[in-house]
């Protein structure tokens, strides 16, 4: 049964019928009868039925309030676990006016239980929430309207605008606390002042009582409207506590200031506490000042990337540059760029050229040259030429958007140490009102004749020094810092699971080419045997030609320029082996020794002596041959990274094993094993079979970090624990790994592992600190040291130490921006 905190929300209904349409994508499985079998399903029935699409008409039955989100929730399951592909938005929007992580836990379970809603996720750490919807039953709006409901907001505009617009509602709420929170400290110095000095004075009372109300009713009023919100809804947030607190202290001293004839009669002194309630709602003002502008600094990486791209761009429409918005730019639009202009969109140079600065995406602080026919991305700076480049992607499609979104949801993600941190958080408000009143009640019972105002003192300062917000935010401030600073170093990481995980790595596989080499093949040699021929030589280009091997690029360069293209040519590739191709009936081969020997290919001697020669030298070995012998060795060298060898070192210093998996061959890849200092090394491997090594790692207790180009080794990547996936511009496939290295540097793989380290050693002293100040603080507060000591915490000091966890915590997670990795 969902839940706000503790509260039962899940009000009964008249019992109704509502029909939900639900849109399945692809060939899905006939799923009518088994959904029937959902309790609550009354009827389904399918409204279309094509090949790729059809829409099922789900008729629920709903006697509570938020029976309808439960029963979608758990027939789109039960569609998935069947195999069935269901249509659904997935979006990122600002949740306002959140002030603790109770807040964030509450606004959760509000928007799961709108009708269509599959999953939510609030994070306090950015005020974001991940949300996964079904369009056509759940909107935007929708859920905006749910969480006004109990004073919360949703943004709802598209990613840039909306994050525009959040950025200027937390500069406005910013610039409205540090004006309450200055006003507040200025009548609060008064306030003490007069409590400690003056408190005999005739006037002292009254004078207080005026100062208290101001600062409660006038810069602490948000508290309270918050409070009131909460509890129109049976729920309790920060906003609870310290309404109940510091309103409790208010009322208890107006009372004693307008009779205090009624606790003299008993022979007590009638004390008020006027200058406890106000101090303590200006400390908590100057604190989550204090609070709003270091969170804003969690979210810099975010800012920095989206200031990349320029508002404005010169395109070339009907022969003529004009300057137009970004937003009209369209693919095939031909861009001007100017010495030092950003460039706007991804495309290809068409005319002139330059060097362009890409050390913003990539980290890499060298130019780039760029002329006709080179990629350029949107973000990266032209340095002092002038060039005219097409417009390839745009909007969302560009590179810089791609990496943003990346960025954005990542930081968005929650760590899976995060789910017993919002059980808690859930629970936490409750649990706190619950201890001050039994601090109230025992001190009432225990405390003899000042029993009753010991009890109030301590029941208040329960309820302040209690703090949600330090343990909300824990875990998502070192998140997003350390998601922000890899993504500075050209790291992408997809999510805070990637991120905690790669602490855990012990073993890390390396494939061979495009990552401990440039994967930029170039031929040493073709040598020909005896009986090869001109037509042997156009027919190993054509082959060629149509390959889609790494490899086949190196070798049609290197013929291009003697060779004719064959039109009569087919080809067979056989994945991981070699290629198979016929020409007028003959059949020829192009691989590795094993492929021609497991094809009965027959190697003269003059070839295998230039194949050894090759192989010694550490060079790749290709064999073109017919189905009796070879006809010739193409020996083909990629040259090693310059990163490369200190990348290693680097992991081993580190205590982290170093293997390299490869399809080449077995001596090449010894040869360079050796030279790079790697004992575990395996040539001749197929793709599919890179997972099964890696999968034996695993069994063998290690934690595997497998780092490819993304693209040859999706199977290895996918039985990582951990994927690293290495390029360089658009042709990174960003989707296949948990971590994207957009640059060509190996050394990238170690830094990753010591941000993860250090990222989790953050987000455990967080919560070490979050835990003990409130496991410390509350008891003390309820005065337990007061039978051994006599001492009672001051409430004062209690908001000023309320204050100051939570902006110690983010303080805390933002050395993770200094620190080098």
């Amino acid at each position: 049964m969902n839940i706000y905190l503790f509260f039962i929300v899940s009000i009964p209904i008249m019992k109704q019928e509502k029909s939900y349409q639900i849109t399945l994508t692809g060939k899905e499985p006939l799923l009518e009868e088994t959904l029937q079998e959902v309790q609550g399903v009354k009827g389904v029935a399918s409204l279309q039925h094509d090949p790729q699409q059809r829409t099922l008409l789900v008729t629920i039955e709903e006697r509570r309030r938020d029976d309808a989100a439960e029963i979608l929730q758990e027939v789109v399951e039960l569609i998935r676990r069947a195999g069935g592909k269901v249509l659904t938005e997935k979006v990122i929007h600002p949740v306002l006016h959140m002030t603790c992580a109770a807040c964030a836990a509450s606004s959760q379970n509000i928007l799961s239980f709108v009708p269509g809603v599959l999953r939510a996720s609030v994070n306090y750490g950015n005020g974001k929430g991940q949300i996964e919807y079904l369009p056509g039953i759940a909107t935007p709006l929708a859920m905006k309207q749910s969480l006004q409901e109990i004073g919360y907001d949703l943004l709802t505009e598209e990613e840039e605008s909306s994050f525009k617009q959040m950025e200027e509602l937390q500069e406005e709420d910013y610039r409205t606390l540090r004006r309450h929170a200055i006003l507040s400290v200025a009548l609060a110095i008064p306030l003490v002042v007069i409590g400690m000095f003056f408190m005999h004075a005739p006037f002292a009372n009254i004078a207080m009582w005026v100062l208290a109300t101001l600062i409660l009713f006038l810069f602490g009023r948000r508290f309270f409207v918050g409070a009131w919100k909460q509890a129109r809804h049976r729920s309790a947030n920060m906003d609870t506590l310290v309404a109940l607190s510091t309103g409790i202290a208010y009322l208890f001293s107006l009372f004693n200031m307008l009779w205090p004839q009624f606790w003299e009669s008993r022979g007590l002194e009638a004390h008020v506490y006027f200058e406890a309630a106000g101090v303590i709602i200006a400390f908590i003002l100057l604190g989550k000042m204090l609070e709003a502008r270091a969170k804003g600094h969690t979210s810099d990486a975010i800012r920095k990337l989206m200031g990349l791209q320029p508002s404005t761009v010169t395109v070339f429409r009907e022969g003529r540059p004009s300057e137009i918005p970004i937003a009209e730019v369209m693919v095939g639009d031909i861009v001007l760029v100017r010495p030092g202009e950003k460039i706007a969109v991804d495309g290809e140079v068409i005319e002139g050229s330059s060097f362009v600065d890409e050390s913003m995406i990539s980290g890499e602080p060298l130019h780039v040259e760029k002329s006709s026919g080179a990629k350029v991305f949107a973000g990266t700076i032209n340095q002092k030429g002038s060039f005219r480049f097409r417009a390839d992607k745009v909007g969302k499609d560009t590179l810089l958007a791609q990496i943003i979104r990346t960025v954005d949801e990542a930081q968005g993600s929650k760590a899976p140490v995060q789910g017993l941190v919002d059980r808690i958080a859930a629970v936490f408000v409750p649990v706190v009102i619950g201890i001050a009143l039994l601090s109230f009640v025992t001190w009432l019972l225990l405390g003899g004749e000042n029993g009753f105002v010991y009890g109030l003192l301590t029941m208040v300062t329960v309820l302040v020094i209690a703090c949600p917000c330090a343990l909300g935010l824990a875990t998502p401030t070192a998140i997003m810092v350390g998601i922000g600073r890899g993504a500075d170093e050209g790291i992408l990481i997809k999510d805070a699971e990637s991120l905690e995980s790669a602490k855990k790595v012990d073993m890390v596989v390396l494939d061979k080419t495009g990552t401990i080499t440039e994967g930029k093949p170039q031929v040493t040699a073709i040598t020909w045997s005896l009986d090869a021929t001109p037509l042997h030589r156009d027919i190993l280009y054509s082959i060629e030609q149509r390959s889609e091997h790494p490899l086949a690029d190196a070798i049609t360069a290197e013929l291009r320029k003697t060779s004719t293209l064959l039109d009569d040519v087919n080809i067979l590739q056989v994945s991981g082996k070699g290629i198979e191709g016929t020409y007028e009936g003959e059949t020829y081969y192009i691989g590795n020794v094993d492929y021609l020997t497991s094809k009965g290919v027959v190697i003269p001697a003059d070839l295998m002596q230039q194949l050894y020669l090759e192989m010694d030298a550490a060079h790749t070995v290709s064999l073109f041959a017919n189905r009796e012998k070879a006809l010739g060795v193409v020996g083909i060298t990629d040259k090693m990274k310059p990163s490369s060898r200190e990348a290693i070192a680097q992991l081993q210093e580190m205590g982290i094993a170093v293997a390299i998996y490869t399809g080449d061959n077995e001596k090449v890849v010894a040869a360079l094993a050796k030279e790079l200092g790697v004992t575990e090394y395996r040539g001749g491997v197929l793709p599919e079979e890179k997972a099964e090594l890696i999968k034996k790692l695993q069994q063998q207790g290690h934690t595997v970090a497998m780092v490819g180009d993304g693209i040859n080794d999706s199977g290895a990547l996918a039985q990582a624990d951990v994927s690293i996936a290495m390029g360089s511009g658009s042709d990174i496939a960003m989707d296949v790994a948990k971590m994207t290295i957009i640059s060509s540097d190996l050394q990238r793989v170690p830094r990753a592992i010591r941000l993860s380290q250090a990222t989790v050693q953050t987000i455990r002293q967080n919560l070490f600190w979050a835990f003990i100040y409130n496991m410390i603080g509350i008891p003390i507060a309820a005065g337990v040291l007061f039978p051994f000591t006599g001492f009672l915490l001051n409430p004062m000091i209690a908001g000023a130490a309320m204050a100051l966890s939570s902006v110690s915590v983010v303080t805390n997670s933002l050395r993770l921006k200094r620190k080098s990795f």
